[in-house]
């Protein structure tokens, strides 16, 4: 099960930058303009060693010049190596359109968790991974010898035991409080009293850990501890731990929220004749106005998840949305749909075999390329860019619950790409894990 243990992180020292113009959104959801933009913010924005510039002619450059700049921060005293080892809680305080007005709280704590195989059964997975993401991402933390950003894993506590080892922590000032962008709060207290560290590691003993984000940076790690262990090197090596963020799948500020899925440029595309294939398979019924309409078009999806997979569609040009709810009788072996009992209840699932492949031809290959479907995790924005005729045809997803992810991972399966979007995303620049295969855990 798992093993969890503090370590000694690396912190930006508050006193000496301002946090809100320092922390990013992960590398992998930044673009060119993105990067500039933080950049451009603070000289110390953790952009700079999680998602370095390529030096024209000289692309493994950026990989010591992140080095480098971590190097200098460090001796320039903007980051700080805690002398303890320690765990450390981490709330991200935020407000989403969907959710109302209220602030919600997703809690979590950052911890080094010991690195297993998936075949082991104590770190599952949900989601196939590509090659090129993981490649860059190894050069990266060989090159600055640490683990720069956090994979975001749940576990299950109903009771909320280990939550509440924190609670004297939380009563104090954090030691990191910075807000991004997105107007997400971030905030880190360091937690090193051993004793409270060692009841956080033996709570969380039993249990097992789903990877709700970051697959590609956790396979990583894998490639990371190859390079590091040795035969002979020590059970407890910092090699062999990972840096995670844990959350409680249990508590209500855990949020799961839709990808949409754009789909363009496919050859002979024909709206008639693709809804004359859909009724084959699923029960269409459309909604009138609802394409101009999101919180109608969000009640109708609601509602449509009540009676078991359903989806919607909008096509540019028109008010209407159509709602496709599978047919209850619809025998998806003889359609040509395989899979376990777990993935043929995911809406992403028929949603891609059925309608992207089966219908309208959109590739597993296109779709890892993307070269044929745009994901959009906004709503609105999904509504908006279909409105401008971004794309042939949009589809609007329900979020995919949680208990759907675990029994995926417990079954040994995968979803499709982008099935699952947890809100907010883990701050990057909160802290930072330098490993050595030498120190000890």
């Amino acid at each position: 099960m798992a093993d969890v243990a503090g370590f000694r992180g690396l912190l930006y020292d508050s006193s000496k930058v301002e946090l809100s113009k320092v922390l990013a959104p992960p590398y992998d959801v930044i673009n060119a303009e993105g990067r500039a933009h933080l950049a451009a913010k603070d000289e110390r924005n953790c952009i700079r060693v999680i998602l370095p510039e390529v030096a024209e002619g000289e692309p493994d450059a950026k990989y010591t010049h992140a080095r480098d700049l971590l190097a200098a921060w460090t001796k320039e005293g903007y980051l700080v190596r805690d002398e303890q080892p320690a765990v450390y809680r981490y709330h991200q305080v935020f407000t989403h359109q969907s959710l109302g007005t209220s602030e919600v709280i997703r809690r979590g704590f950052i911890a080094a968790v010991r690195l297993h195989d998936f075949d082991e059964g104590v770190i599952r997975r949900h989601e196939r991974t590509l090659k090129g993401p993981k490649v860059d991402r190894l050069k990266l933390w060989e090159t600055t010898s640490s683990h720069l950003s956090q994979i975001f894993t749940l576990y299950s506590d109903p009771e909320s035991q280990v939550d509440a080892l924190f609670s004297e922590a939380e009563k104090l000032d954090p030691t990191i409080d910075g807000v991004t962008e997105d107007g997400t709060r971030h905030l880190l207290w360091r937690v090193d009293d051993p004793e409270v560290v060692a009841r956080v590691s033996a709570t969380m003993a039993d249990k097992n850990l789903y990877i709700a984000d970051g697959h590609h940076r956790y396979e990583t790690m894998l490639a990371f501890r190859e390079k590091l262990v040795h035969d002979d090197s020590d059970e407890r090596s910092a090699a062999r731990f990972g840096m995670m963020f844990l959350a409680n799948m249990d508590d209500p500020g855990l949020v799961v929220l839709p990808t949409h899925r754009m789909v363009h440029s496919v050859p002979g595309f024909d709206a008639l004749q693709m809804r004359e294939k859909l009724s084959a398979y699923f029960e269409l019924r459309e909604v009138a106005g609802a394409a101009n309409d999101l919180e109608l078009l969000l009640q109708e999806l609601a509602s449509s998840a009540e009676t078991g997979t359903s989806f919607a569609l909008v096509i540019p040009g028109e008010s209407k949305a159509t709602l496709l709810t599978l047919k209850a009788d619809l025998d998806l072996a003889a359609a040509g749909v395989n899979g376990s009992e777990e993935t043929l209840k995911l809406d992403v699932t028929l949603l891609h075999s059925l309608v992207l492949e089966k219908i309208l031809g959109v590739s597993l290959a296109d779709q890892e390329a993307q070269t044929r479907i745009t994901y959009i995790k906004d709503t609105q924005a999904a509504l908006d860019s279909c409105a401008t005729g971004e794309g042939q045809v949009c589809f609007l997803m329900n979020a995919t619950p949680v208990a759907q992810v675990v029994a995926v991972s417990d079954a040994d399966e995968v979803m499709p790409q982008k099935s699952t979007f947890f809100y907010p995303k883990i701050a990057s620049g909160m802290v930072f894990n330098p490993v050595n295969e030498s120190e000890t855990l």
